[in-house]
């Protein structure tokens, strides 16, 4: 049986709210963060065509951010661990009346092969994806055998003080920059009201070689 879940809804400029079950018990994956409703919120935006266009996200959790750029037009696969499949299915079905483009959720574990996963999309969407030093270079890996040189990745993340974590993102900044070029999307071109000074959305695209 599942384990009792909470929904929190999440408005949307156009239409209905995103209604988004999440679980009570459990680790990382399983509520909707801050910055996975700035990232969405930023979609909503405009500032990026999302009709049409191939999007993945990695470490979806519960699929917010995807689900929210499938009802923006995209063809969105959401990515997270085995034990997240059921709450991401969940949350599409839930949801599936609101896409206007496409959304489905697969299995993919940082570092392993990608294969299936190509040909590059256009966006990589990622919502609080630093925080653990052993994944660093998995999702490193991860994020350079699925970029081709016209993906723009996201990366939205809270900017957290406590114990390692600005040691952990200094690193992940550092080997980002090997292979890719960065940019700060500026907090005015945040959604007006889901914004925060803590929470930062970087915009990374390959280096040209």
């Amino acid at each position: 049986a599942a384990m009792a879940g909470f929904v929190r809804e999440l408005e949307r400029r156009a239409g209905p709210a995103l209604r988004l079950e999440q679980r009570a018990a459990g680790g990382v994956g399983c509520v909707v963060w801050d910055a996975a409703l700035v990232l969405a919120k930023f979609l909503e935006t405009g500032a990026c065509p999302l009709a049409r266009r191939q999007v993945l996200e990695l470490g979806a959790g519960t699929g917010a951010v995807g689900i929210m750029a499938a009802t923006l037009g995209a063809n969105v696969t959401v990515t997270d661990l085995e034990e997240l499949q059921e709450l991401l299915m969940v949350n599409i079905e839930n949801n599936k009346h609101l896409v206007t483009g496409s959304v489905r959720a697969k299995v993919l574990k940082w570092g392993e092969d990608v294969t299936e996963f190509q040909p590059p999309p256009d966006y990589i969407l990622m919502a609080d994806c630093i925080y653990y030093e052993e994944s660093l270079e998995p999702l490193l890996k991860t994020l350079k055998d699925l970029t081709g040189p016209d993906t723009c990745v996201l990366c939205c993340y809270e900017q957290r003080t406590m114990g390692k974590n600005p040691e952990i993102e200094r690193k992940y900044f550092e080997l980002l920059q090997r292979d890719f070029e960065l940019e700060t999307i500026p907090l005015e071109r945040h959604d007006e009201e889901y914004r925060s000074e803590d929470i930062h959305i970087v915009s990374i695209h390959r280096k040209h070689t």
